[in-house]
């Protein structure tokens, strides 16, 4: 009796550490969504407004998480499945800002697109350290895991992509490393989404 006991005691406990992980996390890229959606904006930067747009799906996705955090496995497997949708969307939302840009093409701000970049670098790497020890638990955390390493790398390849315009006074490397991003979406969300469906698979 005292074994259940304790194991229920011990499931609640991880319940609550995750669910107060995910809220600071989402908070943190709600945050980071409007600030950096209004730089890219401002910056004119596609590469940026992918940033932004990564921030906004983590919020939805850990909101989502939330959610799914004290209910069971078949429910955590169809939340994690409806996130790699909500990647695939970003990343489509990104290929035809890149589409406008290559018919009205402009020159981005560099110095927006480097101070913003470090600064959602900083943000995102705070969310990946907390979300570090919750990376194995089970597929709803782990999913969350997935979208917060893609952020560290867009930080960075945003970052690239600002010394790049500086230096050849072009906005081409907005679009390359842009590209880039899409690619990393898509594969994440290839990734996601069979992780769900393999979970999906065994919790049913």
């Amino acid at each position: 009796m005292s074994g259940c006991c304790d194991n229920g005691c011990s499931l609640d406990r991880l319940r609550e550490r995750q669910r107060g992980t995910l809220q600071v996390v989402l908070s943190i890229n709600a945050i980071m969504f409007f600030v950096i959606v209004a730089a890219a904006l401002y910056g004119k930067s596609t590469a940026l407004l992918a940033d932004s747009l990564d921030n906004l799906g983590d919020a939805l996705t850990y909101s989502l998480s939330l959610y799914a955090v004290s209910r069971g496995a078949t429910v955590k497997a169809k939340v994690a499945l409806f996130k790699g949708g909500l990647i695939f969307l970003a990343a489509f939302a990104v290929a035809a800002q890149i589409t406008y840009k290559l018919f009205v093409p402009s020159l981005p701000v560099f110095e927006v697109m480097g101070v913003f970049s470090l600064l959602g670098l900083a943000a995102n790497s705070l969310c990946l350290f907390l979300l570090w020890r919750h990376r194995h638990e089970d597929v709803n955390m782990s999913s969350v895991w997935e979208c917060s390493r893609n952020d560290i790398a867009s930080n960075l390849s945003v970052f690239v992509a600002a010394g790049a315009v500086w230096f050849t006074g072009s906005g081409w490397p907005d679009i390359v490393v842009a590209l880039g991003l899409v690619w990393l979406l898509m594969r994440s969300a290839i990734r996601v989404i069979s992780s769900a469906r393999v979970a999906l698979r065994a919790a049913t």
